[in-house]
């Protein structure tokens, strides 16, 4: 069962995800503004991990070919998108459940959109792609735009104060930082040997 979790991440995800989104468009009316922003950042979510791992593939490649420059199985790649998943999933519903009430969780999911369009607009110079594309980056573009637009909608409506605006970005990096702890655990790696790795890579 578990290789088959990990063989199927991403078709597992996917399935768990449209559900859930199925269920929201058929059983809940009158969605906030901000839970409707939720649905359709996990429907991006879907599309961009698509994009990213399967067609056509190959950010996580990039990443240990440019950077950790080490082979990784396929399995551990698979498997990867589980660890994935959950944050996905975390950084998603906590916004969708507590809507406008929490503005600091929106902000947060705003922060991962934009991190996602910058990262993948970078990736192309960090590694020295011929053509202007990355992986994932159409899907990461669109999320940078729902970002910025969920962050102008808050403080056009006044639905945050100046603490939801600084503290919600560390609220995604935490989880973010858990998350990459926990895929660097699938390949034996820590926190020490990246920043290892990075610093000879800025070396060269």
């Amino acid at each position: 069962m578990g290789k088959f979790i990990k063989h199927h991440a991403l078709e597992i995800y996917t399935v768990i995800a449209m559900l859930l989104i199925t269920l929201v468009a058929m059983f809940m009316d009158n969605l906030t503004v901000i839970q409707q922003f939720a649905v359709w950042v996990s429907f991006l979510c879907i599309l961009h991990e698509w994009e990213e791992g399967r067609y056509p593939g190959g950010f996580l490649d990039l990443i240990s070919e440019h950077v950790l420059q080490m082979d990784i199985d396929k399995e551990t790649k698979l498997g990867s998108r589980l660890i994935t998943a959950v944050f996905i999933f975390t950084i998603t519903l906590v916004p969708f459940f507590f809507g406008d009430r929490v503005p600091i969780f929106p902000v947060a999911m705003a922060t991962f959109c934009i991190f996602e369009g910058c990262i993948h607009i970078a990736g192309i110079k960090i590694f020295n792609q011929d053509k202007p594309y990355t992986p994932g980056l159409v899907t990461a573009e669109i999320e940078l735009v729902t970002g910025i637009a969920l962050i102008v909608y808050l403080a056009v409506n006044h639905l945050g104060a100046w603490y939801d605006y600084t503290f919600g970005p560390f609220v995604f990096i935490a989880c973010f930082a858990l998350m990459q702890r926990s895929l660097m655990a699938t390949i034996g790696l820590h926190y020490k040997d990246m920043f290892a790795i990075m610093k000879r890579r800025l070396g060269k």
